[in-house]
């Protein structure tokens, strides 16, 4: 693995050998002693994943104070613009945002700390994400922000993409009341 750090302090973008032969491909996506050694302590609790049409955009999304978590995301299969966006108060990045294809050619994972709001674009029809976390999901923690108030430049035009209606709900960036420092 192969481990860099973002220009998002505490964002790091992960990329895993990739092994392939007449079988196909195989891929280690988290190793903790690798993640340890770089200062990502991670104790995972939970794993989900979604599968997206073309156009689907998901998030921003995050879960507030006491429920917020870290986590390790990536595409297994298709293709995704992932972006995500600092909103920890006190950080030299508050504010700005990160755009990151994650696909299935290139294995991609990227970690993403506590008072980070993140989300994607699918960019192919059953587009599979995979998420570790480390709190379990919590219903009354969870929140976002509006893609639109963010910076986030997509491949495609608005009219286009297939939202849910509580992600074209969420509050502009400069509206929302972030209760993460960063330190």
């Amino acid at each position: 693995m192969h481990i860099e750090e973002l220009k998002i302090p505490g964002c790091y973008q992960i990329t895993p050998k990739i092994f392939e032969d007449n079988r196909g491909i195989f891929v280690k996506t988290f190793h903790a002693e690798t993640l340890a050694h770089y200062g990502l302590n991670i104790e995972l609790k939970e794993e989900f994943y979604s599968i997206s049409k073309r156009n689907v955009l998901r998030g921003l999304h995050f879960q507030k104070q006491p429920s917020a978590h870290s986590k390790i995301v990536y595409c297994a299969k298709g293709s995704v613009l992932d972006f995500f966006v600092d909103i920890r108060k006190g950080s030299p990045t508050y504010g700005q945002s990160l755009s990151i294809e994650l696909n299935e050619q290139n294995g991609v994972i990227l970690f993403l700390p506590v008072g980070i709001a993140h989300g994607f674009l699918s960019l192919q029809d059953e587009s599979l994400m995979i998420y570790k976390t480390d709190h379990s999901y919590d219903p009354t923690s969870d929140d976002g922000v509006s893609y639109k108030s963010c910076n986030i430049k997509l491949p495609v035009e608005s009219e286009h993409l297939i939202i849910s209606e509580r992600d074209l709900n969420f509050v502009n960036l400069c509206n929302i009341e972030s209760d993460f420092i960063y330190e």
